[in-house]
């Protein structure tokens, strides 16, 4: 690794698909802009896997659970599911800068990202808690300048991994703390449903995230329950 790719903070900076995943990420970039505008969304979701991997438009073969939760909280709206699998912030970034969010004008986007920032692989190295606060602070810049006033809704990273004294866990502890504060400073509405994810000893069952991730029905249940009151104003 180079120095300057060890000083530079790699989750600002736009970049295309960087990992390989159980889908065609250009396909599914292709197919947000072919139909994005039909779809005219009233709410976006922008994410990585968790949120693609829930349901709604473009229709994906991804899909976790029944969908009974995707429903009891968007069959009312029309909804743009912009949630790719493995993305990062930069990746949301470079999305957002090619197309994806023009000419929309939804009411409310919601924000899902930053657990895979946390990953080092091959491809992409592991950001700070710092870094990827700013690469959330850059995507909410972007949908700010394509859709103002919109409602922004920021998610708290959702817990990972097994136990609770786990690394990862107190990185993503630290994420929110940043998340948490922009969205106060900013006037966003900030969302934390890990308490409901986790079992009373603060592990993580399986019941909910099988792989210790990416969630089942289960978890899908606690997060439509905590969107449902702030989209009702819709």
């Amino acid at each position: 690794m180079t120095n300057e790719r060890k000083t530079m903070n790699t989750a600002v900076i736009p970049v295309s698909k960087l990992e390989e995943d159980s889908y065609d990420w250009w396909a599914r970039h292709e197919q947000v802009l072919r139909e994005q505008q039909a779809i005219d969304p009233e709410v976006v979701l922008i994410g990585d896997s968790i949120t693609h991997f829930w349901g709604g438009e473009p229709w994906s073969e991804n899909v976790h659970g029944n969908r009974e939760a995707w429903n009891s909280v968007f069959a009312p709206y029309r909804v743009l599911n912009m949630g790719f699998g493995w993305d990062r912030t930069q990746n949301v970034l470079w999305r957002l800068d090619h197309g994806q969010l023009d000419g929309l004008r939804p009411q409310t986007v919601v924000i899902l990202i930053g657990t895979n920032n946390t990953s080092e692989t091959e491809n992409a190295r592991a950001n700070s808690a710092e870094e990827i606060a700013e690469g959330l602070r850059a995507i909410c810049d972007r949908v700010e300048a394509k859709v103002p006033g919109v409602k922004i809704v920021v998610m708290a990273v959702f817990p990972r991994e097994h136990e609770p004294d786990h690394p990862r866990r107190r990185t993503i502890a630290q994420i929110n703390e940043r998340y948490a504060a922009i969205a106060q400073e900013r006037g966003y509405t900030f969302v934390d449903i890990g308490p409901q994810l986790l079992e009373a000893d603060g592990t993580l069952s399986q019941e909910t995230a099988p792989d210790y991730c990416h969630l089942t029905e289960r978890g899908y249940r606690h997060w439509a329950e905590a969107l449902r009151p702030l989209l009702s104003s819709l």
